[in-house]
């Protein structure tokens, strides 16, 4: 126990910039650790990039087929002996189902008995809650994140996101957007509290910096309008009223909310534009129809009226924009056609965190052509009230 506090202080204390540097040192000092690393997931959560000084980057190891994307993908703590006497143990970095990277620790195998295997998945946990923090402050980990250069309006987008993953005892909440480095108009938000859980899936119109404006005025409406406590219904309104009043009708974003009752598994649902919203009840895929109404900005003072229905525990729900469902198969076949039925069985075994990847690779191997449009995948797992 007194070791764990040690790294808690240390960490607690350390430069934002830092902080990989103050627990090297720390584990080094109480645990004889060898050699720690910290690698970051990036934007694509395709490969885990070391991070380390700008000047000498190591090579990205990819998530798929390495032991450290299988930690990534499984969030168990892994050992693996290398050169005889050292022992490598990779730690999931994460915080509230947000997958951060993953945390390297060689011990010397005296060293590497289970109180101090669970003293390192603590002090992995700590990282992940002291990197959320630091990135305030600092970019050095936004840097490191980065295999290739973002566009202008993809570093908006990023920006804009929540995170890429959450979770609680009622749900768990993954998504993914594409392509990562040149994102334009597609964008989801989410926030909860004690009784409800809203999540929002904008598409705003054109491509570029246009796009990504015209987004950030919509979420950051849609934000305004929830944090006044108001129903979703008026939060549409809203927000159709700021982007009405700025473009007159000249550009308008294609939005989906929904509103869970964490109690009842009761949802309302505005489906004002093209995400789709999809269930999938025990081996059973189906589009949940919703009252289609206009998107956000295209007419003045349009009234939004929302739909209701209900998830029972064990279902997952999946919003795809038209990106997705849209994607065409060399045949000329939408992907919403068979496709995407065929991707959410094949990935019913995954955690919500790690169906939106699966679902685009699937994708990927499925459309005739590169995208001409974002591709965004939402997956909502429903536990229901524990």
């Amino acid at each position: 126990m007194t070791q764990r506090c040690d790294v808690e202080r240390a960490l607690r204390a350390s430069a934002p910039h830092a902080l990989v540097d103050t627990l090297r040192a720390v584990l080094t000092e109480s645990y004889g650790a060898l050699c720690v690393q910290l690698l970051l997931a990036d934007y694509g959560a395709t490969a885990l990039t070391p991070f380390g000084a700008p000047a000498t980057p190591g090579a990205p190891i990819p998530v798929a087929n390495s032991v450290e994307g299988r930690v990534f993908g499984s969030q168990e703590p892994r050992r693996q002996i290398r050169q005889g006497d050292v022992v490598e143990h990779h730690l999931p970095v994460s915080v509230r189902g947000e997958r951060t990277g993953i945390l390297t620790v060689r011990l010397p195998v005296a060293r590497s008995v289970p109180h101090t295997v669970d003293d390192l998945v603590y002090a992995a946990e700590l990282l992940g809650h002291e990197l959320l923090v630091a990135e305030r402050d600092t970019d050095v980990y936004q840097r490191a994140r980065r295999i290739s250069r973002l566009t202008l309006a993809a570093e908006m987008q990023w920006q804009l996101l929540p995170a890429r993953a959450c979770s609680a005892a009622e749900y768990a909440i993954g998504a993914q957007l594409e392509p990562a480095y040149a994102i334009h108009g597609d964008n989801y938000d989410w926030a909860s509290d004690a009784h409800e859980l809203t999540l929002s899936v904008t598409d705003g119109m054109g491509t570029g910096v246009n796009a990504s404006l015209l987004t950030h005025l919509a979420v950051n409406a849609l934000r305004n309008a929830r944090r006044a406590g108001i129903g979703i219904e008026d939060q549409a309104a809203l927000a159709d009223q700021a982007l009405y009043a700025q473009y007159r009708g000249s550009a308008y974003v294609s939005s989906l909310l929904l509103r869970f009752d964490l109690t009842t598994g009761r949802v309302q649902a505005v489906d004002a534009g093209s995400p789709q919203l999809w269930r999938m009840r025990g081996k059973t895929v189906e589009r949940i129809d919703l009252d289609p109404q206009m998107p956000l900005g295209m007419f003045e003072e349009t009234p939004y009226v929302a739909k209701e229905f209900e998830v029972l525990p064990g279902d997952r729900l999946l919003i795809v924009s038209d990106g997705v469902y849209a994607a065409l198969s060399p045949q000329g076949e939408a992907y919403a056609q068979r496709a995407l039925a065929r991707a959410l069985h094949a990935s019913m075994l995954l955690p919500a965190a790690t169906v939106p990847r699966a679902v685009l690779r699937h994708l990927a191997e499925y459309r005739a052509a590169e995208p001409l449009d974002d591709s965004l995948v939402l997956c909502v797992d429903w536990f229901g009230t524990p």
